[in-house]
């Protein structure tokens, strides 16, 4: 596992950065180019529907993670 990475995003036309390891930035950029969506365009979505306690970094961390469990769920439903 890699240590943290600062990026820097645009959210709804302000600057911001966000540190994730290099794994997570890795899945992320996938899932936004999954979606059809920028990486800042889906970090703007995540960031409009987390709870004001939670960092930015962590709601991305728990969406990537949510997204894999989602994937494997439908994989193993479909093995079933």
């Amino acid at each position: 596992m890699s240590p943290p990475r600062k990026r820097s995003l645009t959210l709804r036309g302000h600057a911001t950065s966000v540190s994730l390891e290099a794994e997570f930035w890795a899945a992320f950029r996938r899932i936004a180019a999954d979606r059809g969506r920028s990486v800042s365009a889906l970090a703007a979505e995540i960031d409009a529907q987390r709870d004001l306690d939670t960092g930015l970094a962590s709601a991305i961390r728990v969406f990537v993670l949510t997204d894999l469990e989602r994937r494997l769920g439908q994989r193993a439903g479909g093995m079933e």
